[in-house]
């Protein structure tokens, strides 16, 4: 899996459409091995990914959890935390 590709269930607030695109063009970036396609398959690299966002779309919507939602500030700041533990100098 692609490392920047977040998850983006159960978030307050919600992914936006903006958040589920960029997943989407890294998803098919990732499994296209290219990260812009060539002028031949531009049209069919868009079309992907706007296909992959809707369906992403579908699915962030009709997911359900029982977990109450999470906050988006407080998960960055962990994972800047986990971030410095695993890069912080000898």
């Amino acid at each position: 899996m692609c490392r920047n590709i977040r998850t983006l269930h159960n978030f307050e607030p919600s992914a936006t459409h903006d958040e589920v695109h960029a997943a989407a063009l890294q998803y098919v970036r990732k499994i296209s091995g290219a990260s812009k396609p060539s002028k031949a398959n531009e049209e069919v690299f868009n079309a992907a990914v706007a296909e992959i966002a809707h369906i992403t779309g579908h699915l962030l919507d009709d997911l359900v959890t029982t977990a109450p939602p999470k906050d988006r500030e407080v998960e960055a700041a962990k994972a800047k935390a986990r971030s410095a533990a695993r890069f912080a100098s000898a």
